[in-house]
């Protein structure tokens, strides 16, 4: 099982900390496969861009115009977190539901 996340993210410490044999990628260091990053835009959509990020503020229009592929490899802080990824099943976020499904 792979968490993807960032070491500061406070949603993400929570994660690992109920997940502690998942395996940490921190995004901003080793960024995303580009195999899982597809598989989770075909999975999640547009959900997958967190638009409430410093980085999408920081980004101009046509940064943001672009596809949301190309964006998350140029930005992998971008990406919603966690995304959590235990063989064929992908989890994104660390809501209720997404706790539920992980057996926490």
């Amino acid at each position: 099982m792979q968490l993807y996340g960032l070491k500061n993210c406070d949603t993400c410490r929570a994660a690992r900390k109920a997940l502690p044999d998942a395996e940490f990628v921190d995004v901003r260091d080793s960024g995303v496969p580009p195999a899982i990053l597809s598989t989770a835009l075909d999975t999640f959509g547009e959900a997958l861009v967190n638009r409430k990020s410093t980085t999408w503020r920081g980004l101009d229009d046509a940064a943001r115009a672009r596809p949301p592929l190309e964006l998350l490899q140029d930005n992998p802080t971008l990406m919603k977190r966690p995304l959590i990824v235990d063989g064929d099943r992908m989890v994104l976020g660390w809501t209720k539901a997404a706790q539920t499904e992980m057996g926490v």
